[in-house]
């Protein structure tokens, strides 16, 4: 854009229009370093090896002699430029000046800060030439000084006093950052004096956008429209922030080159970053002429250290702008630069605020609920205002609640699979489909994403969704490259407005979202934390209980056997011995008490079952499971042979545990099929199974009686029971061995039935036994040995 130096890729102000043919006579103008670089990118444009030829620059050495100078000197000195090379300041400049700019170089910090020294008197310049503004820098260990022509006469600085002072009263009653740039351009533009005034600012992806701009009728106006990203390569970017403003007083000068072309002293082309007169790349001057600029000059706005944005000065003929005048408006770009920052912020500061309120509501709604899912969706308009999103989805223990506009559930489980593998702590994107491209045909739901993770180890998810945001940019110029025959950049010829319509993306999101969004991950996993406290501190406590109960039903089941044992046994003689003379009455009582006796004699051997279960520890050894099935089948068989049962035997893995548990568990299940099967002409049990990740799962299904899943939750409970006892007999303790025996062995149980329909009964096993605890005998939370798996699922008794 004019004021600015591109380098080869691209005018780097606004109005360099769309790439288009070179034109051949600006294309072979060079200076003394070489022709464009191919890759804009490259192109070293601090060493452009010569300077505008409206002034003068000096190469000093620390003993003030002359080593380089541009060759235009002689005009200004009336000396061959061999022979000032090597000499005195003062050969060139006369005495006072050379002492004047000894003493300021002397006592003043200049390395990479140019300085004014003010106006010198050279005796030697032809008249009306003689007084020079001054300034001094250094950098890479030379001194340069640089020579300008002087204001005629007049106090420049009194008058520009009044239009600065009316600029800065301005700034305080700029409500926006948009009132700030239509301020700025305007007095600037007074000023300068120049035709055209633009201030644009650069996106994330290095687009500029035209804000504001205060024009002369004849000019083209840019005013919203888009620039792209090439227009400014790196290294344009390095030098906006290290020099703010930058001059092209005639587009049409033939650069004062560098004499000797390498520094003395260093051995290399002298870096001009910091230099006022420095020349400026050749495609740059192309851009300028094919857009009629003869003169440009920019200001740069940095916000936070970084570019925000430019000031850009245009006019269709040559402007040289006296040194006081660009004095005055780099310090309005100061000015403007702090008043932009000082908008951001506040606005940002407004936004963030309003997000640590309603994320103040969340986590007060979360706290007030056993469970922080609960509690998130009791204020779903506070979920998705937080994150200004149309959808919301809270994945938690693999259970996916959705509020407003989202994808539908396996999708988002699926985002989540991939998230966990593809980043890590708070993520962001307005275009998802780029990363996952499943997304692709969700856009108009879930075109952007911020994913918040609650859990370091499960795929615990908070997602906020923004749908896709068709957006139409006016462009200065179609947005293309174009390379000349030998392969450099060409500079765009039209300027006409291009309009592109993009899709794919959401709104962006923010920063201070993301960063609000990681402050209520903290906070959520401060909840859950806790939430885990206490579940630890209760389970600690049930463990504690769990262990003296284990201690009571053992002693007391041990101890309860010898006297059940002796009633079923005398009973059992007094019916041998004297039942032919009892009465009919006499012995129907005695053979109930001893039914009830023999019952309760099987209920305490399986209550000291269950309990031994959490008091002894396994033997892991290799089972085969198919053997161990078809020896337990055999026993039934031959239990029921009066049956017409039907045995499904499918292949069965080989499992690593405790081959005695694994036989009581495995026959309980099929007492269980054989027992609520009794009502069918033909039964059928079928005993599968399968892999499914590292566990195999097994199941037993029968044709039975059923039950019905509202009443799951009973499912493996000590007693439970879902039919009455006169119907099928048991003590509901077979089941809940079940499950200890499978929770030892790091598995878990559940099982799916309807009424009338039968049953399946399925429990897993690990493919890789790993369970050290449970072999051990440590005991966990429910006081089985092991650690227990919280997602046993209970469906049945």
């Amino acid at each position: 854009m004019s004021g600015t130096d591109s380098g080869s890729g691209g005018s780097l102000t606004p109005g360099a229009g769309s790439y288009g043919p070179p034109d051949a006579e600006a294309r072979r103008l060079t200076l003394s370093s070489g022709v464009a670089s191919k890759d804009c990118d490259a192109e070293p444009i601090h060493v452009p090896g010569g300077i505008q030829p409206h002034g003068y620059l000096l190469a000093l050495a620390d003993d003030l002699r002359i080593v380089q100078a541009s060759d235009n000197l002689p005009a200004l000195t009336g000396a061959p430029l061999d022979a000032l090379l090597g000499q005195p300041l003062a050969v060139a400049l006369g005495e006072a000046a050379a002492q004047r700019i000894a003493h300021v170089a002397s006592m003043a910090a200049l390395e990479d800060s140019p300085l004014y020294v003010g106006p010198v008197e050279i005796p030697a310049a032809p008249p009306g030439s003689a007084r020079l503004d001054v300034t001094l820098h250094r950098h890479d260990g030379i001194l340069i000084v640089e020579m300008e022509a002087a204001a005629a006469s007049g106090d420049t600085f009194a008058s520009m006093y009044p239009l600065v002072r009316t600029f800065a009263r301005g700034l305080q009653d700029a409500a926006t950052v948009q009132e700030l740039a239509e301020l700025a351009v305007r007095e600037v533009r007074a000023i300068t004096g120049f035709g055209r005034v633009m201030l644009y600012s650069f996106d994330e992806e290095g687009r500029s956008h035209v804000l504001a701009e205060d024009r002369e009728a004849d000019y083209a106006s840019f005013l919203h429209q888009f620039f792209p990203a090439s227009d400014i390569p790196r290294q344009a970017r390095a030098l906006y922030l290290k020099n703010r403003i930058r001059l092209v007083a005639d587009v049409n000068y033939t650069p004062a080159r560098l004499v000797p072309d390498v520094n003395p002293l260093t051995g290399r082309p002298t870096d001009l970053t910091y230099s006022t007169l420095r020349s400026f790349s050749p495609v740059h001057l192309e851009y300028m002429r094919n857009m009629n600029t003869h003169a440009s000059m920019s200001v740069s706005i940095v916000v936070r250290g970084r570019l925000w944005g430019l000031v850009s000065c245009h006019d269709h003929a040559p402007r040289i702008v006296p040194f006081n005048t660009r004095v005055a408006v780099e310090h309005l770009g100061n000015m403007l630069s702090l008043q932009i920052e000082a908008k951001e912020e506040r606005a940002e500061g407004e936004y963030l605020t309003d997000l640590r309120r309603t994320m103040g509501r969340l986590i007060a709604a979360m706290g007030e609920h056993e469970r922080f899912v609960t509690g998130l969706q009791s204020v779903p308009a506070d979920v998705l205002n937080f994150a200004r999103s149309a959808g919301a989805a809270i994945v938690f223990d693999d259970q996916v609640t959705l509020l407003g506009a989202t994808p539908d559930e396996d999708t988002v489980r699926a985002l989540t699979h991939w998230l966990a593998e593809h980043t890590s702590g708070v993520w962001a994107t307005d275009s998802l489909a780029r990363q996952w491209p499943p997304a692709k045909a969700r856009e108009d739901r879930a075109c952007g994403v911020l994913a918040v993770p609650v859990s370091q180890i499960f795929r615990n998810y908070l997602l906020w969704f923004r749908p896709e945001v068709m957006q139409t940019i006016k462009w200065a110029g179609e947005p293309v490259k174009i390379e000349d025959g030998a392969g450099a950049s060409a500079p765009r010829t039209s300027f006409s407005p291009w309009l592109e319509t993009v899709r794919g993306h959401s709104k962006p999101w923010r920063a201070g979202e993301i960063e609000i969004a990681g402050e209520l991950r903290g906070a959520l996993l401060n909840i859950v934390l806790r939430r885990a406290e206490e579940r630890a501190a209760l389970a600690t406590e049930l463990t504690r209980a769990n262990k003296e109960l284990e201690a009571f039903s053992y002693s007391v089941s041990h101890d309860l056997r010898a006297p059940l044992r002796h009633i079923a046994g005398y009973g059992d003689l007094l019916r041998e011995q004297e039942g032919e003379r009892m009465s009919e009455k006499s012995r129907r009582f005695l053979n109930n008490m001893l039914d009830s006796a023999r019952f309760a004699g099987t209920l305490v051997d399986d209550l000291l079952t269950f309990s031994q279960m959490g008091r002894a520890a396994l033997r892991p050894a290799p089972v085969d499971l198919g053997m161990l099935v078809r020896s337990v089948v055999q026993e039934f068989e031959q239990e029921a042979s009066g049956r017409d049962i039907e045995w499904v035997i499918g292949d069965l893995p080989r499992v690593t545990g405790d081959a005695a548990f694994l036989q009581l568990a495995v026959r309980n299940l099929l007492s269980n099929a054989v027992k609520y099967t009794r009502t069918r002409e033909s039964a059928k049990i079928e005993v599968f199974a399968s892999r499914s990740g590292e566990e195999y799962i097994i199941g037993v299904r029968d044709n039975g009686v059923g039950f019905d899943m509202k009443y799951g939750a009973k499912l493996f409970g000590v007693f439970q029971r879902l039919h009455r006892a006169e119907e099928f007999e048991g003590t509901g303790i077979g089941l809940a061995n079940v499950r200890r025996i499978i929770e030892r062995h790091e598995g878990r149980t559940w099982a799916q039935g309807h009424p009338g329909q039968g049953a399946v009964f399925y429990f897993s096993l690990p493919v890789v036994f790993r369970s050290i605890g449970a072999a051990q005998g440590a005991k966990g939370p429910n006081g089985a040995q092991g650690t227990p798996v919280t997602k046993s699922r209970r469906d049945h008794a």
